[in-house]
């Protein structure tokens, strides 16, 4: 089904609550920009709800605004993005700007003209760091001699990154903001080619590092909330 099936699911006021809650919950598989768990994290935050998103409806009903928004926002500006390449490609530039968010359509990225929420990032973060704590380290067998402590070094910074970034509630200042676009760089520089085992616990790192560069730089923004 749809995001516009789910999503007037959840403004069925004949439906329960329970049955809301799971539409809202589907509308984020179809569309979360930040991926699924850390944009559940962000709207669970910006709704505010009492007590929780399972029992409050008017919160489920203000996290589907939030979504919604977003949404609308991202197909404006990949339509945008189409338009702006086709000329471009008419111009000759094969390639789009490596900094354009939308060439990279993987990446974390919240769209909308006046920023993200700080405090909704901030919880992104704070469910993904939860998450990152509990992959297992890749196996010491499978690695390639000299490797282990370069990457138990890019676990280290990361964690270090993510909790500097949760104590300072996303206002990250300084050489600080550079460090998880460094850390990006790293997991990159030491992904195997095709299928490796080790890929597997890295790529998880890597998922994380880039939501983490993503809230670091949107503080930066000159709108942040």
């Amino acid at each position: 089904m749809s995001f516009g099936t789910y999503a007037r699911r959840v403004r069925d006021e004949q439906a329960g609550p329970a049955r809301r809650y799971g539409a809202l919950r589907c509308a984020v598989a179809e569309y979360g920009p930040l991926g699924f768990h850390a944009t559940w994290a962000y709207l669970a935050a910006t709704a505010v709800p009492a007590p929780d998103l399972r029992r409050d409806t008017a919160a489920l009903l203000r996290a589907l605004d939030v979504l919604e928004a977003s949404r609308a926002a991202r197909i404006e500006e990949t339509a945008a993005f189409a338009a702006r390449r086709r000329v471009e490609k008419a111009a000759g530039v094969r390639v789009p700007r490596s900094d354009d968010p939308l060439a990279q359509p993987w990446r974390p990225h919240w769209p909308g003209g006046a920023g993200p929420s700080r405090l909704g990032l901030v919880a992104a973060v704070a469910n993904r760091r939860a998450a990152f704590l509990e992959v297992p380290h890749p196996d010491p067998s499978l690695l390639p001699d000299g490797l282990r402590g370069p990457l138990m070094d890019l676990h280290g910074r990361l964690d270090a990154c993510a909790a500097a970034y949760l104590t300072a509630l996303g206002r990250v200042d300084g050489p600080a903001r550079e460090e998880p676009g460094g850390i990006v760089a790293g997991i990159h520089r030491h992904l195997a080619p095709g299928h490796a085992p080790p890929n597997v616990p890295l790529l998880r790192w890597l998922r994380f590092a880039e939501l983490l560069d993503y809230a670091v730089k949107a503080a930066a923004a000159p709108h942040p909330r």
